[in-house]
């Protein structure tokens, strides 16, 4: 029976709607440090929904957005918080996952999502990148740098993640007209080349229509052995500019649970090894993935067979 690696869904997004508060530039990382248990609920939520992989609340904790939106004496201890509340939530589910679960750390765009001109330059990237990444490679199993839009951006999380010696994980965020670019408007095809050259384990796709994913499965199963993909649900992203708040995004009334699920289904069958949700991915999307993954005949795994 051929695994498939289950991810989490979009963490941000349900924290939001779960929170009291209004939306802040600090996204996740204001309900990480006003309501804690919140995460932990959600963390939990996505396990039990069927995930085997779930990634730390820490999207926002790089030093970049903190110094713009926060404190950067907040970033050790939300760092710690978020590792720890991961792990707690991995023990409290023990039942569930019979310790198939994995933890991702979370290397991110270190500026804004979706605008990579806004990065800093390669080598302050990789500074910030090994600052998060030190802080996080006892407690994480692998990393995850997602939301990559350009090449140099994924280079620069890369370099300085191959010094913890794990498995490195890097994701794409793609534009959402089915050109197979990414954001920066390079090549999905030189992206995926210049990966190959980097020696990681896995290339995906995500925070992406699922149709623009649709467009693009086939260039990095072509191209790389170990692929994946994790969509989001959003109208379109171009709304969202750096330092803003997630509510000037439209959430589509069109991808419920089952639409979601058959996406990620048709993504498996042409050579995904790893799927999930990003942004407007809920555990009851979660849940019915991994119901239509049994029904097809996969395993769900903290890891790709």
């Amino acid at each position: 029976m051929e695994k498939i690696a289950l991810l989490d869904g979009g963490m941000g997004q349900e924290l939001l709607l779960r929170s009291k508060q209004k939306p802040h530039p600090m996204w996740s990382a204001k309900v990480l440090l006003d309501e804690p248990q919140i995460v932990e609920d959600v963390h939990c939520d996505f396990i039990q929904a069927g995930s085997r992989i779930i990634t730390l609340n820490s999207y926002a904790l790089t030093p970049e957005r903190l110094k713009r939106d926060s404190s950067l004496e907040l970033f050790e201890p939300l760092q710690n918080r978020a590792m720890s509340i991961a792990n707690r939530s991995k023990d409290k589910t023990i039942s569930i996952h019979n310790g198939d679960l994995n933890i991702a750390g979370c290397l991110p765009p270190l500026t804004a999502s979706y605008r990579p001109e806004t990065a800093p330059g390669f080598n302050e990237s990789i500074d910030q990148y090994y600052k998060i990444a030190s802080i996080q490679a006892n407690n994480v199993d692998f990393f995850l740098c997602e939301t990559m839009s350009s090449i140099i951006e994924a280079k620069a999380a890369i370099t300085a993640a191959k010094i913890f010696s794990k498995p490195i994980w890097i994701s794409f965020s793609i534009n959402d007209d089915n050109t197979s670019t990414l954001r920066s408007g390079e090549k999905l095809f030189d992206g995926i080349k210049e990966m190959k050259s980097l020696n990681v384990d896995a290339v995906l796709i995500n925070c992406s229509i699922p149709e623009a994913i649709d467009s693009s499965i086939q260039e990095l199963k072509s191209n790389f052995s170990i692929i994946g993909a994790y969509a989001n649900g959003f109208t379109s992203i171009n709304a969202l500019l750096p330092g803003g708040t997630v509510d000037s995004l439209e959430k589509r009334k069109d991808l419920n649970p089952e639409k979601y699920s058959n996406f990620a289904i048709n993504w498996v069958k042409l050579g995904a090894k790893i799927i999930g949700g990003c942004c407007e991915v809920g555990p009851r999307h979660i849940s019915k993935l991994k119901e239509n993954l049994i029904n097809n005949g996969f395993q769900i795994s903290s890891n790709p067979s």
